[in-house]
């Protein structure tokens, strides 16, 4: 394979450094016990999130990205699920050791979350006015009218046209792009530490995608918030993160700088995923060799079932009997690029 040198890389600032990780992730394992067998949503993932920082989570749909977020904040349907092993630190406190009604003191106050579809996320008897001004009187112990004038003063931050009439209105009476606003609203009404967005701009258009993101943004620099970003777009990983995970089957296969990820992956996942991206100056008509769309061959495991070794190795061209035998560990390839592959030095012709 060819290095991938195209693809526009991120110029997004770093934030200052920070001292400690406001969010760490240590070995995290979440399975589900079905009547088919163990399914391994989430396998042994670890990661940390500064003060202000980018970071992305990506991989195609099933990889574990999403129940990542939802083991994070502890809402993984039990059963059949179960987080079965690891750590999260938010400022330094285990939240997995904490109690049920101290953990819902957090949700929305320190550690909140953006759900991939706001439909299905917000109560649909309830007005957009009650959802929000409810984050301000359970963790910040306002008065009703103090709650509904900063609930106001939060839906005009997110660009909702007449935040007033909007919030007697109730979700099945916006748009999508209005509801994805709201969710972000009632995300960061109480300026977390922490903030998931699970796929964010999910079955938007792209105009709107973009006003979506751009809030997001705003918003955390505004407030130093941390954001973990899951998406399936490279797109928008070049254009927002500071890092980088890719998964694939539950586990990490790679991390990086958003920067060093598009200049060099060192896993095969990764280069496929990034291979796969359409190029603009491709879409001339004559479409030479070089810039064909590259596919990745095969189909992602079920995770009740997975291949031994490398979970990828049925789809990878470099995969050997070691890789069939033994998943390969974590290891730095270069300062702070990780990937786990036997083989990464063979992706540029190095073996």
């Amino acid at each position: 394979m060819s290095q991938i040198s195209d693809v526009k890389a991120p110029s997004t600032p770093r934030p200052a450094a920070a001292k400690t990780p406001v969010l760490e992730v240590e070995n995290l394992s979440t399975y589900f016990f079905t009547r088919q067998g163990i399914v391994k949503a989430v396998d042994d993932v670890s990661f940390s999130v500064f003060a202000g920082e980018k970071l992305a989570i990506v991989g195609e749909s099933g990889c574990g990205k999403s129940m990542t977020a939802l083991s994070v904040l502890r809402l993984v349907p039990n059963p059949p699920g179960r987080i079965v092993a690891g750590r999260v630190l938010l400022d330094g406190k285990d939240i997995l050791k904490v109690s049920e009604a101290e953990m819902r003191g957090m949700r929305g106050n320190q550690i909140s979350m953006i759900f991939q579809e706001p439909m299905t996320s917000l109560n649909p008897v309830w007005s957009i006015g009650n959802q929000l001004s409810e984050a301000f009187m359970l963790h910040q112990n306002l008065s009703q009218n103090e709650a509904l004038e900063k609930s106001i003063e939060m839906l005009r931050l997110v660009k909702i046209p007449e935040p007033e009439r909007r919030m007697s209105e109730y979700p099945h009476q916006l748009s999508g792009g209005m509801r994805q606003r709201a969710m972000t609203a009632m995300a960061l009404a109480c300026k977390p530490k922490v903030l998931l967005a699970d796929e964010p701009t999910t079955a938007l258009d792209v105009t709107i995608q973009a006003q979506i993101l751009d809030i997001i943004l705003k918003l955390q620099e505004e407030l130093g918030t941390a954001v973990v970003l899951i998406t399936h777009d490279f797109g928008v990983v070049a254009e927002t993160a500071h890092r980088v995970i890719v998964m694939y089957g539950g586990k990490m296969v790679e991390e990086a700088t958003a920067e060093e990820l598009f200049a060099r992956p060192l896993h095969p996942y990764t280069h496929g995923l990034l291979g796969a991206m359409p190029h603009l100056d491709s879409m001339d008509g004559r479409w030479p060799e070089a810039r064909r769309l590259q596919e990745i061959p095969g189909m992602v495991p079920a995770l009740v079932n997975l291949p031994k070794g490398c979970t990828f190795a049925p789809r990878c061209s470099f995969a050997t009997d070691e890789c069939r035998a033994a998943f390969p560990p974590r290891v730095e390839k270069g300062p702070g690029h990780y990937a786990a592959c036997w083989h990464s030095d063979r992706l540029y012709g190095g073996g």
